[in-house]
């Protein structure tokens, strides 16, 4: 016998796993709710579900139909929040552009990925002047605007946002369709070529919007997220779509805030006065806000925050820590949509001391629901999960994207073997914890052994001068590559630590056995500054062509 398929009366409704059905759960539960836009605008979600409606109507009015693209450039805000519904809703394809991508690269992404309408901040203005001789598809362009007065442009504007969509019907019958349609598509800029296209489905965004969700709140641990929390994201809506975390907001109805331009200031500002209780941000960015002024005046002890995009530092987890932050790992990728791991405390940890909790709450984390994650040696082999033994990590999960765009042979690459390939290199103990030790780039080949960069980068960040800290593999004639350590020292400690006191304190976890004697980088570099890629990472390849 095969499988038997069930039957499905004619008349049966086959209900779709699309985007337009995380708004009914809102609309019923918190229609009063608030979503704020910095000190601008706040509205309610049955004035964001007509204004949905609106955009959708605007749309329509450029032309938009079923299959086209729709770019957006705006900072995070109630009108990126409405692109993120409207524009797929409709059966368009919504393409969040990078807006700190170079000229070469962002007409690139323009091009590649036939985008018909472009919505543009005001700000942004200058980067498409820059590049609208070599547009190939784009066919109208509507600003959108903080301000009064129209901005002077040498670009065709084909409207501004408020008045366009002021003028339509908050009435709009968005259709069923295949669950399988293209949603969204972003670019993600590797260390060569040019940058790749990853693209997502209705289904894959419903998908990982309820297994985030799941994964958040469906164990007892620190980790969770509920209808009664405030959501202030602090990464760019660009970038992997916020990570899922507007769409798990907005299907639960919890007040969301949205804070345009990132300013340290102002983000703690609307974190005491909007009472903000749940974040996620990469590292660089909570660094900056501990260090700002305003920081010694804010209670954060209701806030948790969740990083991701680059590894945890101990010394910076700490930190937040005794700030009463409820900080831990999450990890993904632009692959991957992003959620595949959160580190979530299990019951017996959740009184541990400062410093136990800290080791945890740094590891990459626990698999989330539906994700089917491996360690492999390069023969595809799995490793043993005893914490020790490393290899790359491949996943499966039902919201992975299946492939790059137009890239049929990278996309190969991707998915070798049926398992999507990370790049990245880990162990796993024997609780299931993974642990991220290196990028298979950013790894440190030194003398026929490797070195991990996160690890070393772990350790001296717990230096109690080191505010930031970055470790590369330079080449080396001798050994092949060495480590280089670029430290950020606290601005109390600036002109009172030397390089030879940094490299003493690596000999310490040296001779506890932590790391071999190779791991002591043989140069410290003290700097004002390190580099960083568009969406706040260290820039590891960019700090080894300026220092190799």
């Amino acid at each position: 016998m095969g499988l038997k398929r069930i039957e499905r009366t004619p008349s049966a409704y086959s209900y779709p796993l699309i985007i337009k059905n995380l708004l009914r759960t809102p609309m019923i539960y918190a229609p009063r709710q608030e979503i704020v836009y910095r000190d601008n605008l706040r509205h309610d979600y049955l004035t964001f579900g007509k204004r949905v409606a609106r955009l959708a109507n605007a749309l329509e009015v450029l032309g938009v139909e079923s299959g086209t693209t729709v770019a957006v450039m705006d900072w995070d805000s109630h009108r990126y929040l409405e692109c993120y519904f409207a524009i797929p809703m409709m059966g368009a394809v919504l393409h969040t552009i990078n807006i700190r991508l170079s000229p070469e690269q962002l007409i690139y992404t323009i091009n590649h990925a036939e985008d018909e309408v472009i919505l543009v901040h005001s700000d942004f203005l200058p980067m498409l002047e820059a590049v609208k001789d070599q547009f190939t598809t784009v066919k109208k362009i509507l600003l959108l605007t903080d301000e009064d007065v129209t901005p002077e442009t040498s670009l065709r504007l084909d409207g501004e946002y408020e008045q366009l969509i002021g003028r339509c019907s908050e009435d709009y019958d968005f259709p069923d369709f295949d669950e399988d349609t293209m949603a969204t598509t972003f670019y993600t800029t590797g260390t060569t070529g040019l940058p790749k296209g990853v693209y997502f489905s209705h289904r894959q965004l419903v998908l990982h919007t309820l297994g985030m969700f799941t994964t958040f709140s469906g164990f007892k641990s620190q980790a969770h997220l509920d209808s009664g929390d405030v959501y202030m994201p602090m990464t760019p809506m660009f970038h992997v779509h916020a990570w899922g975390v507007p769409y798990i907001c907005t299907l639960l109805g919890l007040k969301q805030v949205y804070p345009g331009r990132y300013e340290p200031e102002l983000l703690l500002r609307l974190i005491r006065e909007e009472k903000v209780t749940f974040s996620h941000c990469v590292p660089t960015i909570l660094h900056m806000l501990l260090n700002s002024p305003s920081a010694k005046e804010t209670d954060l002890s209701r806030w948790q925050v969740v990083i991701g995009g680059a590894a945890l530092p101990t010394g910076l987890c700490k930190a937040a820590l005794e700030r009463g932050i409820n900080i831990y790992s999450a990890y993904g990728m632009s692959e991957t949509c992003p959620l595949l791991t959160t580190t979530k405390l299990k019951p017996g940890l959740l009184d541990a001391d400062l410093d136990e909790q800290a080791a945890i709450r740094c590891r990459t984390g626990l698999p989330g629901i539906l994700v089917d994650l491996r360690i492999v040696d390069p023969d595809g082999r799995d490793v043993p999960h005893d914490g020790q033994a490393t290899g790359e990590v491949v996943v499966r999960t039902p919201w992975l994207t299946q492939g790059y765009l137009k890239e049929p042979e990278k996309s190969e690459e991707l998915w070798a073997g049926g398992w999507l390939h990370t790049g990245d290199i880990g162990w796993v103990d024997p609780d299931g914890f993974l642990q991220i030790t290196d990028r298979i780039k950013d790894v440190i080949k030194t003398g026929g052994e490797w070195l991990s960069s996160l690890e070393l980068e772990d350790i001296i960040s717990q230096h109690p001068a080191v505010s930031e800290a970055a470790v590369i593999g330079i080449p080396d004639e001798k050994w092949g590559e060495r480590p280089l350590a670029l430290v950020v020292l606290k601005e109390e400690f600036k002109g009172k630590v030397e390089e030879e006191e940094l490299k003493e304190f690596f000999v310490k976890f040296y001779e506890d056995g932590t790391i071999p004697k190779y791991g002591v980088p043989n140069r410290i570099v003290i700097t004002d500054s390190i580099l960083k890629t568009s969406v706040g990472k260290i820039n590891k390849k960019d700090l080894r062509t300026l220092y190799g």
